[in-house]
């Protein structure tokens, strides 16, 4: 209660990333109520990021706040994937498949066992979503990601 949830107008973020992507960027559709986005960030190859470093990769980023006020991450990227990887599943390390929607996703673990990840590598660009989750509920969110409106 002492840290208010901001939550931010995502869909315009979204259409640049959308335009400016040399991949397809996924975002989630027909989300239930009580999702709230907290965080949206689309940063093109060499344009200033963290710390103002120029971002090594195009970068498609959109946090949600469940119902349950658990943090859902999604993150895209096309150059260094590992790197994104590892970042975003806290240096996860294989524990499994799930298969969503025919396409086979590589499941992470963190080493303190409480954040999940799901992986998806593909040839122009690798996403991975992140959450103190189980799997199936990973995957639900998963199943709801679309390229379109």
């Amino acid at each position: 209660d002492d840290h208010p949830v901001k939550e931010v107008d995502w869909k315009p973020v979204l259409a640049t990333a959308r335009k400016e992507a040399p991949f397809q960027v996924l975002a989630p559709v027909n989300l239930p109520a009580g999702w709230r986005a907290t965080r949206v960030t689309w940063v093109p190859q060499g344009q200033p990021y963290l710390n103002g470093q120029a971002s090594p990769r195009n970068l498609w980023q959109l946090g949600f706040l469940s119902p349950d006020d658990v943090f859902i991450d999604l993150n895209q990227g096309d150059v260094q994937p590992q790197e994104i990887v590892d970042q975003q599943s806290r240096e996860g390390t294989p524990d499994g498949n799930s298969v969503v929607a025919g396409q086979t996703w590589q499941r992470l673990i963190s080493p303190d066992g409480r954040t999940r990840s799901l992986v998806l590598r593909g040839p122009e660009v690798t996403t991975i979503v992140s959450a103190d989750l189980p799997y199936g509920a990973l995957e639900a969110y998963v199943s709801t990601l679309s390229t379109g409106p």
